[in-house]
């Protein structure tokens, strides 16, 4: 190991025939990209920033919901058993990827060119996703400046968006003992607010028709794209202090709702209703279909988030104990919000006389007309209800910045001598540019189209891009090579645990999740509306797009080759030459060989293949890799 540390620190120097123009400059240019690229400011803020973005919407409107309709406390049993099989492991399988090459989810894949259509396919769904899910922070906006009044406007009937269905479901509050016995036939204030008033969704005949634009959602839209470009105008510099309030102060607000949910007359029948044990259930694949899916979708594994933000951290930042405490401070934050958001469900039900599953639901439908409903029956109700929004708003904007970071970083990363000094202006054009592709959310049938791309932007299509990701590093890279890397980066090689999930637990689990959703598929709907045969075929496409990707991006990488087909597949499948540690200092044993101006032969390698030329020099590269690898396992 002194041999080679002793040839790394000698500075040989390389004939000018094998030095590219970037070597022959005044200036380092390879360095100084590293040094503008960027990293977090403070210790904290890549956790913050993990937390933030995996701490999301997602755990207060759909985890409780998915808890009790799956045997409630039972669901635990699959939950945390899914979360140790897949959650833990991809989670720190995509953080070390990132942290080892500090690259963005596209350059990465020097680490086997062949598979770079991954990148691309992550791209596209984490685009997606993005244009839609700032369409859910600009709802959040308009109810939180709603609830800077001193009555709520969906609090009453009465208003010209009511129809003669409307009826006050307020229950004992205000001595109503004439309630209806069956409040199907009758609509919640809270709920025409949203749908009419909000959504202004009578405007519009169906997804074909989306209608005219809304100038409130429009502008509200335009505000939250505003707010994220702020925030993320100087990269993880500025995102990495926004995180600091936006993943602190949701914990704050959901303690003050906890406490006051469990405090309220009746909250312990919605808390029982959540968390009573039925583990029959268990005998059920969906219950553990559903555990799988909602830690899958909840650590925001497979859109490049946390690849990326690992990317901007120093080389040895422990990023094992990092992966324990925000994939379990994660599942812990989701059991949290089953408590807040059951307990008042509880009281709810206990106000209105009915069941807690009549007035329990998922999704959008709990955050904008259930949860508001509820909070109308509270004292103070303006001001829970500015909370409780503003807690969405936290929740959901930590979020969105991992999404847009995500794809300046990837492609920045890919044309750095353009993109890198111009970071904030092309963040900004990408905000402007999805802002404009979003306009049609805003629109009265614009509900109908975000329900479309919430179905298929992230559905099958990420599950495969996060199956090849794992197969391609494990299998085409090798899991030896790549825990030899997080040895290199962390100073211990993952354990048995690690290489078991990652070779044949974790790809399987998400076989069969792929499978289920293919053979359990539904037509999208949204209430009693049942999208057109077209609008089916355009979301089944959008997955597709993402899924052929892939394929394309394999076609590239062997058409760059030469040989036959075979050598070409051999040679597209290699890491890349210059794959590895970004910074000289961290470059040890077998990348030592890959430096510039090394006596080894990859540097000619190099300038041969970027200007034309033999690469007769390959095979001599690749035995002095292997003999350099054999010679540190020999020494360990």
């Amino acid at each position: 190991m002194k041999k080679l540390q002793g040839a790394h620190l000698r500075k040989p120097v390389t004939p000018d025939l094998l030095m590219t123009p970037s070597d022959q400059g005044d200036v380092d240019l390879d360095a100084d990209f590293t040094a503008d690229r960027g990293n977090w400011t403070g210790k904290l803020d890549f956790l913050l920033s993990c937390i933030g973005y995996c701490v999301g919407l997602g755990n207060v409107w759909r985890f409780p919901y998915r808890a009790y309709t799956n045997g409630g406390g039972a669901f635990l049993v699959p939950y945390f058993l899914m979360l140790a099989i897949c959650g833990i492991p991809l989670f720190f399988l995509e953080l070390s990827l990132g942290q080892f090459s500090s690259l963005g989810p596209l350059a990465v894949w020097k680490i086997s060119p062949l598979f770079k259509g991954a990148g691309a396919a992550m791209l596209l769904i984490v685009g997606l996703v993005a244009i839609y899910y700032n369409m859910i922070i600009a709802y959040v906006l308009f109810y939180l400046f709603a609830s800077l009044t001193s009555d709520l406007p969906w609090e009453h009937c009465g208003n010209w968006w009511n129809t003669d269905l409307c009826l006050e479901h307020r229950g004992s509050k205000n001595g109503n003992g004439a309630l209806p016995l069956n409040l199907t036939s009758t609509v919640s204030p809270s709920e025409e607010y949203w749908s009419r008033y909000v959504l202004h969704i009578q405007g519009s005949r169906g997804i074909g028709s989306p209608g005219q634009i809304r100038w409130n959602l429009c502008l509200c839209l335009l505000l939250a794209w505003l707010i994220v470009f702020l925030c993320i105008l100087k990269g993880v510099k500025s995102s990495g202090k926004v995180v600091y309030f936006t993943a602190t102060f949701p914990y704050l607000i959901l303690l003050m709702l906890l406490v006051r949910g469990v405090t309220l007359p009746g909250a312990w029948k919605g808390i029982q209703f959540y968390l009573t044990p039925q583990f029959h259930h268990l005998l059920s694949s969906k219950v553990w279909i559903e555990a799988a899916l909602q830690i899958f979708y909840s650590l925001g594994v497979g859109f490049g988030g946390l690849l990326t933000f690992a990317s901007y951290n120093t080389f040895h930042q422990n990023i094992y104990r990092d992966t324990f405490i925000v994939t379990l401070g994660n599942a812990i934050t989701s059991i949290l919000a089953g408590f807040a958001i059951f307990s008042v469900l509880g009281y709810m039900s206990q106000e209105l006389g009915v069941p807690v599953d009549q007035v329990a639901k998922a999704g959008p439908g709990l955050a904008f007309v259930v949860y508001p409903q509820a909070m109308t029956m509270l004292p103070l109700s303006p001001f829970w209800s500015f909370l409780f929004f503003f807690m969405l708003l936290t929740l959901g904007l930590d979020s969105q910045f991992a999404f847009l970071e995500t794809i300046v970083t990837a492609v920045a990363d890919e044309f750095p001598y353009y993109l890198r000094p111009k970071k904030a202006v092309f963040s900004g054009l990408i905000c402007v540019a999805m802002y404009l592709m979003g306009l049609v959310l805003t629109t009265d049938g614009g509900m109908y189209w975000l329900v479309l791309l919430d179905d298929y932007s992230a559905s099958f299509g990420l599950m495969v891009v996060v199956i090849t990701t794992c197969l391609a590093v494990t299998r085409v890279y090798g899991i030896q090579r790549f825990c030899r890397d997080i040895h290199m980066m962390l100073g211990f090689k993952p354990g048995l645990y690690f290489r078991a999930c990652w070779l044949f637990l974790s790809p399987a689990t998400l076989l069969a999740l792929l499978v289920y959703s293919i053979v359990k598929y539904q037509p999208s709907e949204y209430g009693s509306y049942r999208f057109p045969a077209w609008a089916e075929l355009l979301g089944i496409l959008m997955g597709l797009l993402s899924c052929l990707m892939i394929p394309a991006g394999m076609l590239v990488a062997v058409l760059r080759e030469e040989g036959s087909l075979w050598e070409r597949l051999q040679q597209a499948s290699r890491p890349a030459m210059d794959w590895g540690p970004s910074l000289e200092e961290n470059r040890t044993g077998m990348y030592v060989a890959t430096l510039a101006g090394s006596q080894s032969p990859k540097p000619l390698m190099v300038h041969m293949r970027k200007y034309g030329g033999i690469t007769s020099f390959e095979n001599t590269a690749i035995e002095v890799d292997r003999e350099i690898a054999e010679e540190e396992e020999s020494m360990m």
